[in-house]
């Protein structure tokens, strides 16, 4: 039943796809980052629909009378590169097989992030993209995060199978990176019900990262906390779900979480940590050795081992100058998030991209401090949040341009936001 239910919602939408591509954005996003499809029990758990999805917004758009032309970016000048260089890693790569067939995943990604880019032209879409982000991983954030109270946290939290959130470091991951997107959207949500159950959501997510008993998100999970409080503007609500949650801690977590956290302090005893730092220093020697890095899957197959950092996954697979393109992108991003916050100042009309920005800044912690931990470099989550911030600064300069406010879905009023 459930292979039937998602195949007709992603065939049923297509004509719709085809005559606004926006919606095949927001159905590739849905896909993309939820994976909804793994979550059935027949033919539909590997049916390509993300791909379907992506060629019926890729013509829609094509066929598009006035196509949209977004400015040019330094952050998309240098993800061009870096997916050239990708390309050229990929044509010299220690094992080509393996390498060619995650270059054929690669720049479908880039590809359908320049889509979103192209068609993410407005505060309502913004809106309607984060949400949809949201809505995906936070699913699993719900889930993990009842699984984990009714369990007592004794089972590990994981995502859907075969995807790139399958394990408990990758949804750990994930999550870290939505609750700050579920915040935003609880801030901004008119109905009481709709916002209360938003704040839930991020409270039941927080929770889900206990379940995962990651060790790599827990350090993010510390992080993005702390970044989170000093970004949010009324600090009462947070400080209280903070207290909430770490009274809750040692009802949800048993002991053994609470010894799993303790060996990030004795490393040098545990042979998973000391496999990483191997498959790292693998990564800083191939990097030294080849200009272009192993290419893709080269610690895999060359050391049979996972990077188990973005950093160092980069560095093995694209060598140095892949990794410095990486980075650029990573400063640049967070800095695009702080120059918007400075625009929208002063604004009360632009309080939302203000508060979105911030928000956006806080998945980015998020996902540059688990990511130490975890080989996820090329997760569409993180290039969807930079087309996110890209089209933001737009709208924001577009507004203080003209004068006129955004247009917009229904918000919260003043009033429900200081709440």
């Amino acid at each position: 039943m459930r292979d039937l239910l998602i195949t007709l919602f992603v065939f049923g939408a297509i004509p719709f796809i085809l005559r606004q591509p926006f919606y095949g954005v927001l159905m590739w996003t849905w896909l993309g980052l939820g994976n909804m499809h793994r979550l059935a029990w027949g033919f539909a758990v590997n049916m390509p629909f993300a791909l379907i999805v992506f060629l019926a917004t890729l013509l829609g758009f094509l066929f598009l009378h006035n196509r949209p032309r977004t400015p040019l970016h330094l952050e998309t000048v240098l993800l061009a590169i870096l997916l050239l260089w990708m390309f050229i890693c990929t044509t010299f790569a220690v094992f080509p097989e393996p390498a060619w067939e995650q270059w054929s995943k690669v720049w479908r990604i880039q590809l359908g992030v320049l889509l979103t880019l192209l068609l993410v032209n407005s505060r309502q879409r913004i809106h309607l993209l984060v949400g949809v982000m949201a809505v995906s991983i936070g699913f699993y954030g719900v889930k993990g995060g009842i699984f984990t109270l009714l369990g007592g946290g004794a089972n590990h939290v994981w995502g859907p199978q075969g995807s790139f959130i399958a394990g408990n470091n990758e949804i750990g991951l994930a999550l870290l990176m939505t609750i700050p997107l579920l915040w935003y959207l609880a801030r901004f949500t008119a109905q009481p019900w709709a916002r209360w159950g938003l704040y839930a959501s991020a409270m039941l997510s927080f929770v889900a990262v206990v379940g995962t008993q990651s060790r790599g998100a827990f350090v993010g999970m510390a992080v993005m906390g702390l970044m989170m409080f000093l970004k949010v503007r009324r600090k009462l609500l947070p400080l209280v779900f903070a207290v909430g949650f770490i009274a809750l801690l040692p009802m949800i977590a048993p002991q053994a979480w609470f010894d799993r956290m303790h060996t990030i302090q004795n490393y040098e005893q545990d042979a998973s940590a000391m496999g990483r730092i191997g498959a790292w220093k693998k990564s800083i020697e191939i990097a030294g050795e080849r200009l272009t890095g192993g290419g893709f899957r080269y610690l895999a197959y060359g050391y049979e081992h996972d990077a188990h950092s973005i950093y160092f996954q980069v560095l093995a697979e694209e060598g140095y100058p892949g990794l410095l393109l990486f980075l650029a992108i990573l400063v640049l991003a967070w800095r695009r998030g702080s120059r918007i916050q400075r625009l929208a100042r002063g604004h009360p009309e632009l309080d939302w991209a203000g508060e979105l920005a911030a928000m956006l800044q806080v998945s980015l912690t998020g996902y540059c401090t688990a990511g130490a931990f975890l080989g996820l470099a090329y997760f569409d989550f993180f290039y969807v949040l930079l087309v996110c911030l890209l089209v933001l600064e737009d709208v924001v300069v577009a507004t203080l341009k003209t004068g006129a406010p955004a247009v917009a879905p229904p918000l919260a009023s003043n009033a429900a936001r200081r709440r």
